[in-house]
């Protein structure tokens, strides 16, 4: 394999995508960003990261909101997913660029599949059709303690971060069974390292997974 720190990110080629996937306080924000300067990538987020999305986000994360039912949480992921696609990943890609995002549709298969309890297939429908089709490159889904991800959760947290104990188990355990349902696509990372480890650790997966997506 070569090195990753003689590699020039040039030539991993252009027009590849990027997914950090993880529970709260997994890193995943921080190396989404570290990985995307080494890059050169557009870096991205969900939700949110679009006018409409943002609207969205607030709607989904904010602790006022009471009552929402599991479905229209899926359905409003569902809704800044497509936005998001067709605003800002599938136009960076077919202008030959890589995409780094932060959170994806493994996302809603965690936190809206296993988390809330809903069919998982029926989140993954629900996806493929927000995103018409357009998967990762590769997904690195990075993994911590439950102990350490407590301690880097902020002193507010939002609606998803509060959602109890049993329902990050079960968003754990949803992202655990789909990197092994998709080891060609997945690659799980320790998070709970130096954040400089964590980002050498990432660049040497994307270097291998990208020389794959390549052959």
């Amino acid at each position: 394999m070569t090195d990753p720190e003689t590699l020039d990110p040039s030539t991993l080629g252009r027009g590849r995508f990027f997914a950090f996937e993880g529970g709260e306080g997994c890193g995943k924000s921080t190396q989404a960003a570290r990985l995307a300067e080494r890059l050169g990538a557009v870096l991205t987020f969900e939700p949110g990261d679009t006018t409409i999305g943002a609207r969205l986000r607030e709607l989904l994360l904010d602790p006022a909101t009471k009552g929402l039912d599991g479905r229209a949480e899926a359905l409003l992921m569902a809704a800044d997913r497509a936005q998001h696609v067709a605003e800002v990943v599938r136009p960076a890609l077919d202008a030959g660029r890589d995409v780094v995002t932060d959170r994806y549709a493994g996302s809603s298969v965690a936190y809206q599949g296993y988390g809330r309890g809903l069919p998982v297939d029926g989140i993954r429908a629900l996806s493929q059709f927000a995103h018409d089709g357009l998967e990762p490159d590769v997904v690195i889904l990075l993994q911590v303690p439950a102990e350490v991800a407590l301690a880097r959760l902020r002193t507010t947290p939002d609606r998803m971060e509060s959602a109890g104990r049993e329902f990050h188990e079960r968003v754990v355990a949803g992202y655990e069974a789909q990197a092994v349902e998709d080891p060609d696509r997945w690659v799980v990372l320790d998070g709970s390292g130096p954040v400089d480890e964590v980002a050498d650790a990432v660049w040497h997966a994307v270097v291998e997974r990208a020389a794959e997506v390549e052959t």
